[in-house]
């Protein structure tokens, strides 16, 4: 008997510096009730949801940064989306900054969490992927991450959640294959990824041009190689004159793009996924246990640092 789940992708556009807590929380409300009227057991939305994404700016006064991260989650601003939930029955996935004091000194990651439809959370994941710098660089615009977040320590959990096996990603972890690969031998049925992605912070235009397909080329191998529906969702549009790209999706584990934004604001994609759909792949063409053979695969070397190109 098929398992279905009906999900909404729910894109943010830009959200400005001076944009208070209750502004986008009322934004992510009206998403979420134009998902429950499409009967959708599930709204994802995108990295950073709650703030401009301020990685793009030095700053160095402490209480403006903490500013941008939450203490607890539900914070007092963000429980009303909890409360929403519970009354509508429906589920969410929210990115955001966490900032935590554990061992006596103030750690800030960058956070998503799955709420289950009783407004309660169900799992947490922290990025693991982070790209940028820490220190300011010479290019056109700045991209500081890792200054701002350490590197996540939960791993890339699967949970249990909506009939199914679910993950979560953020961002530039979609373009690495272990982050497919270590849920998909959890057999995870579903991926939900937030992103804030710019173009124009480097000097090159080529890549740029690319970004979009680039985008979808990750998640459609994600998907595909690890029989698993993904839901990518982003803040998109012109953020503070900082440009990012769209073209939010749902994948279906055939690899194909099921469902996609066609704007860059808050629109919302809905697709009704059968979770049974990855299950032909991973009885056959992706069978880990019958074709994975790791350890044939030979040493793995490790790099201690970039590779620098040969002129």
């Amino acid at each position: 008997m098929a398992r279905f789940v009906k999900v909404a992708a729910a894109q943010m556009g830009p959200v400005a510096r001076d944009e208070d807590r209750t502004c986008v929380v009322a934004r992510l409300l009206k998403m979420m009730r134009e998902a429950k009227d499409w009967g959708c057991d599930i709204v994802v939305y995108p990295e950073l949801a709650l703030t401009t994404f301020f990685p793009r700016w030095l700053i160095e006064d402490e209480a403006e940064l903490d500013s941008y991260y939450e203490t607890e989650m539900p914070s007092p601003d963000v429980q009303p989306l909890f409360d929403e939930a519970r009354k509508l029955g429906i589920g969410f996935q929210l990115g955001y900054c966490e900032i935590v004091n554990e061992g006596g000194r103030k750690r800030r990651f960058n956070t998503s969490v799955l709420v289950d439809k009783n407004g309660e959370i169900i799992g947490k994941y922290r990025k693991i992927h982070m790209p940028g710098n820490s220190e300011l660089w010479d290019k056109p615009a700045q991209h500081l991450e890792k200054r701002y977040f350490e590197i996540g320590d939960l791993g890339f959990p699967v949970f249990e959640g909506f009939g199914g096996r679910i993950g979560m990603a953020i961002c530039n972890d979609r373009r690495w294959p272990e982050t497919y690969r270590c849920m998909g031998i959890q057999s995870v049925e579903m991926i939900m990824i937030g992103y804030n992605t710019p173009v124009g912070i480097d000097y090159n235009f080529d890549h740029d041009v690319l970004a979009s397909f680039h985008n979808h080329l990750v998640l459609q191998a994600g998907a595909h190689q690890n029989a698993t529906w993904v839901v990518a969702v982003a803040k998109c549009g012109i953020e503070e004159s900082s440009k990012m790209i769209g073209q939010s999706c749902i994948v279906a584990p055939s690899g194909e793009i099921v469902a996609m934004t066609s704007t860059l604001g808050d629109e919302v994609i809905v697709h009704k996924c059968d979770l049974d759909a990855g299950l032909p792949y991973k009885e056959d063409l992706f069978n880990f246990g019958l074709h994975r053979r790791p350890e044939h695969y030979g040493l793995i070397v490790e790099t201690a640092g970039p590779i620098t190109p040969q002129k």
